[in-house]
């Protein structure tokens, strides 16, 4: 058997439709399926799957009246976990520098807080939330990675943890407010 990548990664929600109107109109992916789990002991589970590329996934679960699950969490991740915000991330493909830039655009268009392009030498990302806090990236590569000096453990640069605390890591980025730390020299 030979890996094929993600087929899907789940998540959850407490509200499903404003997720998916978010998903859908607002990052312009396809939900391509849906349905209601029913619970034997009572209550559902609304599922829906939506498309990101490539055939790979996102399924988003929301529980309703269903006594083994609280009907109030953090859906975000991170607070949930009590790490900071950029731990648990999902970054989505934005295929070149053109169309992340455009991206950006789209996005504070819509209304969104997005961070700069933060450039990370062997790639360019930005940074935002979805409606359940679940902190999200647009990336592309700028240059093939996976040689030896990609491999090894290095230390690349420094940074403050107060910087990846909380909402930090995209407030902290936007605007050039705080410039990203330069690369060490190896």
């Amino acid at each position: 058997m030979s890996n094929k990548g993600f087929s899907h990664i789940g998540l959850s929600t407490l509200d499903l439709d404003k997720t998916r109107e978010f998903y859908e109109t607002t990052l312009g992916f396809k939900v391509v399926r849906c349905d209601i789990i029913k619970i034997k002991e009572g209550g559902n589970i609304r599922h829906m799957f939506i498309e990101v590329g490539r055939d790979q996934l996102i399924a988003f679960m929301e529980p309703n009246n269903v006594d083994a699950i609280p009907a109030n969490y953090d859906a975000g991740i991170n607070e949930g976990l009590g790490v900071p915000g950029p731990f648990y991330h999902f970054a989505f493909e934005a295929g070149s520098v053109p169309a992340l830039e455009a991206k950006r655009l789209e996005l504070i268009g819509k209304g969104l807080t997005v961070t700069d392009v933060v450039d990370h030498e062997w790639a360019k990302s930005i940074y935002l939330k979805d409606p359940n806090g679940i902190s999200l990236e647009f990336c592309c590569l700028t240059r093939d990675v996976g040689n030896e000096d990609d491999v090894t453990m290095q230390e690349r640069a420094e940074v403050s943890i107060e910087k990846w605390l909380g909402d930090n890591y995209i407030n902290m980025r936007i605007s050039s407010r705080v410039e990203e730390p330069a690369l060490a020299d190896d």
